[in-house]
This record gives structure tokens, sequence and C-alpha cells, in this order.
């Protein structure tokens, strides 16, 4: 992302010349960067397509997580269309710069952006697992493709303002060389490297530390109740059930009728109706009306016992086994996506950090030689890493195995 100066003196007098620069470019290391660069955009455009089909066409990989991936994967694809075709060009003819500074502004700004918006989506993986792991109840309540879509446009339009101020003619200074592309004012160079990087990978570290502490804990505990080391309910009055206990009936179970003549008390003719809500059919046939003085709990011996009652009054309710499975499946398949995350990031970072270190010390110290063979080769390297992604997937995740397997089955 950014500096594009790798070009050597010489290259650059010699690409002066029409037709100079490719005859120059495509001997030896020119070559070279063709290949590489060709078979560079063939597997970044192969792999991260085949990961938005297979997130598309297989429910199983529709996770929380995975809408990310797919995030990332579509920025890895219009780095390949958008980016890596002009930058293999510049690489081929020794790092000159033979196309108009237009196009070389338009080059910087995607080139910015889709690098902002890569490591802005993992941040935003780890946002949303954070929260998933810190509130459950709160992140399970609230629509998850809702949040998931706003965090992504979010990334996109965070991404979209870093590297907005290239096409505002930013590069535009005084005394450019139109052979060489790269950013030229040094404090947006800082600017776009801090934005980019080196703010948003200590917090997203940060974050996936708390994130996969959480998780161990939950493990540690899941692990205890499976082995039967969690504490026991104690055997003498718990805590009050959440079912309503009705009143047993005062005149105990065997209640005859009453004798003809005034009531006898509470297990007269006029009884009260069981519980609100209780069907007909459970009432007896003398159940009545309640009658003002009496206890609401009377009943006559023809209504509802109380655990016909209590199982009417209450609406139908799912098994908890089957809610606890169904949760268990759901977060054991949020867990398989998540084992991939580490590798992702780890590979993300190894890739690109030796880019920003020397990206930003060209620009704090002008008067550092850096060789133009390191920046061409930590610019390749974070190319790299778009073309990794898929390769991770595969060989981390058993469903995105099983579906990259179906996909090449049907193509071959």
């Amino acid at each position: 992302m950014g500096n594009r100066s790798t070009a050597d003196p010489d290259v650059l007098l010699a690409g002066r010349g029409p037709g100079a620069g490719a005859a120059a470019g495509l001997a030896g290391p020119g070559a070279a960067a063709l290949v590489g660069g060709v078979l560079l955009i063939g597997a970044v455009l192969a792999g991260n397509s085949l990961v938005c089909v297979s997130v598309a066409t297989e429910r199983a990989l529709q996770t929380p997580t995975n809408s990310f991936i797919v995030s990332l994967a579509a920025a890895d694809l219009l780095l390949a269309l958008l980016v890596l075709p002009l930058f293999v060009y510049s690489e081929v003819q020794g790092g000159a710069w033979l196309l108009s500074p237009r196009l070389c502004d338009a080059l910087m700004a995607m080139d910015v952006m889709l690098c902002t918006a890569s490591i802005f989506n993992l941040c935003a993986i780890s946002v949303d697992r954070f929260v998933a792991v810190a509130v459950p109840l709160r992140y399970n309540r609230q629509g998850g493709s809702h949040r998931q879509l706003l965090l992504i446009g979010a990334t996109w339009l965070l991404s979209a303002a870093v590297a907005a101020p290239v096409l505002c003619g930013l590069n535009d200074v005084r005394g450019r060389d139109p052979a060489v592309c790269r950013l030229e004012d040094r404090d947006y160079v800082v600017y776009s490297s801090v934005c980019s990087f080196f703010l948003p990978c200590p917090l997203m570290l940060l974050l996936y530390w708390a994130t996969f502490r959480g998780l161990r804990r939950w493990e540690v505990a899941r692990r205890a109740k499976l082995h039967g080391r969690a504490p026991r309910r104690p055997s003498g009055p718990g805590p009050p059930s959440l079912v309503p206990r009705l009143p047993q009936d005062p005149c105990g179970p065997d209640c005859a009728p009453p004798a003809p003549g005034p009531p006898q008390g509470p297990c007269g003719p006029d009884r009260a109706p069981p519980a609100p809500g209780l069907p007909q059919g459970l009432r007896g046939p003398n159940c009545a009306p309640p009658v003002p003085g009496l206890p609401p709990d009377s009943c006559d011996s023809n209504c509802a016992p109380p655990d016909a009652v209590r199982a009417a009054a209450l609406p139908p309710q799912t098994p908890p086994q089957t809610r606890r499975r169904r949760r268990a499946k759901i977060t054991g398949r949020e867990r398989k996506a998540m084992r991939v995350l580490p590798v992702v990031v780890g590979a993300f970072l190894l890739c690109w950090t030796p880019f920003f270190v020397v990206h930003i010390t060209q620009a704090l110290c002008p008067a550092c030689s850096v060789p133009p063979r390191l920046v061409s080769a930590v610019t390749w390297l974070g190319y790299v890493n778009s073309a990794l992604n898929p390769v991770i997937y595969t060989v981390f995740n058993a469903e995105f195995r099983n579906v990259f397997r179906k996909a090449l089955r049907a193509c071959c």
C-alpha cells in the first residue's frame, strides 16, 4: 500500500523512450515479475471467489463470522482486479511508471482503501466476537444480521475516508516525478499508516485476547458440568418454582356433594371456577361463578385437579434438552469458524507488518537509505496475503474444505 518508488534510476532513464521500458522489463526480473503477478492474480481471484460462492450456497457456512470473511474476500477480489494488474505492470517495467499521474493517484487511493478494508474487517470480526462472548444474552436478543451489516458498512466507509485525500488532490505536489508512482505527502503516509495498521492492530489483538480468554473460561465450565463436577442442587427446599402453585381444595380430594339446605361452608354448591384460562373441558359440571365472601380457590369435587389445572394454565414450552442442543449446535458452529481467526490474523500481520515498518520509516526518516529491492519485496509479501486466506480456510476449517471439494469436483 502506498509507496511504489522501487525503480532503479538506470531503469527509469531507459524507460523514457518508446518501447524501451517494455524491452528492459521483460528481461530478467521483469519476466519473473510478470509470471509471478499472473499467478498471484489468478490465485487471489479463484480462491476468494470460491470463498464467496461457498458461503452463499452452503447453509452450514452462513455464520456471523463468515459474513465478515466474505467482506474480507471481497476486498481481496477488488485488490486483484483493480490494484494488482497495475502494480505488476509497474514491476515489469522495473518500477518505472509510464502511465498518467491521474491513474497513479487512483491506484494509490484504491490500494490504501482495500488494504485498510482488510484490516478493518478483521477488527470488525474481533468486535462482533467480543460482544458475543462478553454479553451473550444481549447479543442473541438483538438482530444479528442488522448488526453485522452495520459493522461491515462502517468498515468500508472508514476505509474510503482514509483513502479519500489522495483522490482530492493531495498527491499533486510541485516537482512531482511522473516516472514514479508513490504517495508524495509524507504527513499523509504517516496518517494512513497509523489509521490503517498501527492503531487498529493493537486494538484488534486486545479484543481477540479478551474473546478467547472468555471462550476458554466457558469451555472449562462446560467440561466441568459434563464430568459431573458442577455443584449439585441441594436436596432441601430450593428456590420457589416459577409455576404458580394453586391452593389445595379445602374439602380434600373426596369432597361429597353438599346436603340439601344452606351451604355448610366453602364447599357449598356455589364454587369458584378453576384458574383463569382453563379450558371448559376441564371444568366440572357444578362449577359455578364465585360468590362474594367465599375464597376464590374453592372448587367442586368435579372440577379439574390441581395438576391438570397447572398443565392447562401454562403455555407449551420447548423441552430444555432441545433448547440446549440447539444452542450447543449454533455455538459449536461458531467455535469452528472462530478457530480459523487466529491463523488469519497471524498471516495478515506476518505479511503486512514488514511493509508498514518500511513504509513509515521512509516517511519519518527521509535521510535513511531503503533499498528499492526491499521495498519491492515487502510490497509483494503484503499482496501474497490476499491469496493465503482461502488456503487457510481450507486447511483449518472442515466445512470450508468439504464445500471446496464439492465445487472442484463439479468444475472438473
